[in-house]
């Protein structure tokens, strides 16, 4: 066999077990944690995308839900005011009654007082009247003329 053959194999393994010893290990680590961390990345990049995905559901139930309580407390104002209406209704049908029935009152009062003061006139006007019938002497026209005085100035 030939010596530089044999040279060359002692090289070739010397070069293959230091390239084991010295570069195959470490290049291994290195890529064994590259991975590790580019696998890493996917499940962080996975957990972040199911976050994602669980709180996009989180925040549109959340906005549902304020929705329906914005509705409800609309719902509930538009009732309340409904409610105050009505009772600025009935309040003011009471007072409207109320001051209807003080106006009859009012009008009943001075229609009585009005009575009471054409009585008094008139009385006053029968007394005058036949005080003056009774001055003169009674005759039929002249009965007439005062009759119709007495009517005029009423």
């Amino acid at each position: 066999m030939n010596l530089t053959l044999v040279g060359q194999m002692g090289t070739f393994a010397v070069l293959v077990f230091f390239i084991w010893r010295f570069l195959w290990g470490p290049m291994t680590r290195l890529l064994e944690e590259r991975a590790k961390r580019v696998q890493d990345g996917l499940t962080a990049a996975e957990r972040g995308q199911h976050e994602f995905s669980l709180m996009q559901h989180k925040s549109v139930d959340l906005l549902r839900q304020a929705r329906a309580e914005a509705n409800e407390v609309l719902n509930q104002a538009e009732r309340q005011a409904l409610l105050v209406l009505e009772e600025a209704r009935q309040n003011a049908r009471a007072e409207g009654e109320r001051l209807v029935v003080a106006a009859r009152q009012e009008i009943s009062g001075e229609v009585s007082r009005a009575r009471e003061q054409l009585r008094t006139v008139i009385g006053e006007l029968v007394v005058a009247g036949a005080s003056k019938v009774l001055e003169q002497e009674i005759d039929a026209r002249r009965h007439n003329r005062l009759v119709e005085s007495m009517i005029a100035e009423l």
